[in-house]
C-alpha cells in the first residue's frame, strides 16, 4: 500500500491545515519536557525549533506521498552545527516529540474510521525518520573523524619540527589538548612497515583505543616508517611506554623525557627520535628504552643535544671534585679495582669509596658496563671541549 493510501484524502487535508498548529505544539513540547533544550543557547534553540517545524512539514509531505521521510529536509536547518550541539539520543527525543504531538491529536485530525490508519502512518514515519537521523549522525561523525585525523597529523608534525606556536596550540585545543600537561613522546617502528602491512589509520586507531582504555589524552601519527605517539597526563614515562608497546611493530621503542606540555613536546620528540636512531648501538637495550638511557649512543650518532647533556651531567659535576674525576678517568682505563688503586697509589677501599661517591654525584655506576661506557663518552667529549687548540676551525 502506498503512503497516500494509508489514510483518506479528508484526513490528509486536515493534517495539512493543522500544520502550523502542530509545529507550534511540537516546539512547546520540547520546552516543557526536555531539560537539555532549556540549557541550549538562543541560537541553538532556534535551530532545534526549526528542525521540529521541518519535521511536521516533512510528515505532511510524506503522508501526501509527495516526499520521502527526508532527513536532509528535516535536519537541513543546520545539520553540522546541530550534530555538534545535541547528541543522537537527544535528536531522537526531538523526533519522538514531533510524532507524539501528531499522535496525541489523531482523534481530532482523522475523520471517523481513519484514526487507526493515521496512527500506523505516524509510526511508520517515526521509524523512517529515526533511521535517517542515525544516518545524519554517522555521516557527521565520519566527516569529523577525517577532519580530526588531518588536524592531528598537523599537530604531530609541528611537535616533531619544534614549531608549536599559538595557531598549533589552538588546533590542539580543538582535539581536546587545551589543558593537557605531563607529556611524553613515544617513537617506534610503525606496523605498516616490514612484514605487517596494516593501514596507517589502523595503527593510529590502536593507539587511540589504548589511550581511551587508559583514560589518557593522545595524539598519534605515522611518519615514514615510524609511529609517533604524544601522550599526556603521564606520571611514569616508562610505564606509559610499556602500556602502548603493543601498538608498535617489533623493534626499538623509545620514549623521550617527561615535559610540561605540548609546547615543550619538541624536547621529548627530539630525544625520542634521536634515541630510536641510535638504539642499535646498545646491544643489551631493553624495550621500551628511555632516550636518556641512550645519551652515549646518541652522542656517537651525532646528536649535539645529547653531547651537551652528557658533558653537563658528567664532566661539569666531576670537575668540582678533582679526585673523583681522576678516579673515574683512571678506573675507566684500568682492568679493575686493584689496578686503579695501584695507579692512584691509594688503598682499594679508597677506590671503592670514590666510585660510590661518583655514583652519588653523577648518577652513573661505573661497575655497570653500559653506564661506564656512557661516562667514558661524556669524559671523552669533555676532554675534547677542554682543548680549544684541537678545533677543526
Amino acid at each position: 500500500m502506498s503512503r497516500r493510501g494509508l489514510v483518506s484524502l479528508t484526513t490528509r487535508r486536515q493534517v495539512r491545515r493543522s500544520g502550523g498548529e502542530l509545529a507550534r505544539a511540537a516546539t512547546q513540547r520540547l520546552e516543557a519536557t526536555h531539560d537539555w533544550y532549556a540549557r541550549l543557547g538562543a541560537e541553538e534553540r532556534s535551530w532545534v525549533a526549526l528542525v521540529a517545524q521541518a519535521g511536521i512539514a516533512n510528515f505532511i509531505e510524506w503522508l501526501d506521498g509527495v516526499a520521502p521521510a527526508d532527513t536532509r529536509t528535516t535536519f537541513g536547518a543546520a545539520p553540522r552545527e546541530l550534530t555538534r550541539t545535541i547528541s543522537l539520543s537527544q535528536t531522537l527525543e526531538l523526533a519522538r516529540s514531533v510524532v507524539d504531538v501528531v499522535d496525541e491529536r489523531v482523534e481530532e485530525l482523522a475523520r471517523p474510521g481513519d484514526d487507526t490508519d493515521l496512527r500506523i502512518a505516524v509510526l511508520r514515519y517515526s521509524q523512517e525518520i529515526a533511521f535517517g537521523a542515525a544516518q545524519v549522525y554517522a555521516n557527521a561523525a565520519e566527516q569529523r573523524g577525517a577532519w580530526d585525523a588531518r588536524l592531528e597529523s598537523l599537530v604531530i608534525d609541528a611537535v616533531m619540527r619544534a614549531e608549536v606556536d599559538e595557531s598549533i596550540r589552538s588546533r590542539a585545543a580543538a582535539l581536546g589538548w587545551g589543558d593537557v600537561t605531563d607529556v611524553v613522546v613515544l617513537v617506534g617502528s610503525s606496523p605498516t612497515s616490514g612484514d605487517d602491512e596494516r593501514n596507517p589509520a589502523t595503527a593510529v586507531g590502536q593507539v587511540h583505543s589504548t589511550a581511551r582504555r587508559l583514560d589518557l589524552p593522545v595524539l598519534a601519527g605515522v611518519q615514514g616508517t615510524r609511529l609517533v605517539a604524544v601522550v599526556g597526563g603521564v606520571q611514569d614515562p616508562a610505564a606509559a611506554a610499556r602500556a602502548f608497546a603493543h601498538c608498535f611493530a617489533e623493534g626499538d621503542l623509545v620514549h623521550g623525557p617527561l615535559v610540561h606540555g605540548l609546547s615543550d613536546g619538541a624536547l621529548s620528540a627530539h630525544a625520542a627520535v634521536a634515541g630510536h636512531v641510535a638504539a642499535p648501538g646498545w646491544p643489551g637495550r631493553p624495550r621500551p628504552v628511555a632516550a636518556d638511557d641512550l645519551l652515549a649512543e646518541r652522542a656517537v650518532a651525532g646528536d649535539d643535544l645529547a653531547r651537551a647533556t652528557l658533558v653537563e651531567m658528567v664532566q661539569v659535576p666531576l670537575e668540582e671534585h678533582p679526585s673523583l674525576l681522576e678516579t673515574a678517568r683512571t678506573h675507566l682505563e684500568s682492568s679493575g679495582l686493584e689496578a686503579t688503586a695501584r695507579t692512584l697509589i691509594v688503598h682499594v677501599n679508597t677506590v671503592r669509596y670514590r666510585l660510590g661517591r661518583i655514583t652519588d654525584v653523577i648518577g652513573y655506576d661505573l661497575s655497570d658496563p653500559h653506564e661506564a661506557f656512557t661516562v667514558r663518552i661524556a669524559l671523552t667529549l669533555g676532554a675534547i671541549l677542554e682543548d680549544p687548540s684541537k678545533s677543526l676551525g
